[in-house]
């Protein structure tokens, strides 16, 4: 199974702002996804992950949570693409619309 989850995770409360910058708290986030091991890709607008398993998913989305501890208020937004049979969905889905296009997409 491929569970491909696509996550905003960022404080709203100003004692973990530097001004409207939220880059110090999320690089914090990246960095423990990173060290984590599982496969992700980070966007100007969030990041996605690929997992095997739901659990495993929902798992990161705790990790990114307890970056962020310190702070009073935090936003995040998720999307979720489960597929059974599947996997390494993170380059193949980039990889097929390439194909369909006949060049390279930037990203």
């Amino acid at each position: 199974m491929s569970v491909l989850l696509e996550f905003s995770m960022f404080p709203t409360s100003d004692e973990c702002r530097e001004g409207a910058s939220v880059s110090k708290q999320v690089s914090k986030v990246i960095d423990a996804i990173d060290k984590s091991g599982v496969s992700y890709q980070l966007t100007p607008m969030g990041t996605v992950i690929e997992t095997e398993t739901m659990r495993e998913a929902l798992n990161i989305i705790e990790l990114a949570y307890e970056q962020l501890q310190g702070c009073e208020r935090i936003y995040s937004s998720l999307k979720f693409d489960i597929r059974k049979n599947t996997k390494n969905r993170l380059k193949t889905k980039i990889t097929s619309i390439e194909k369909n296009l006949s060049r390279k997409v930037n990203h």
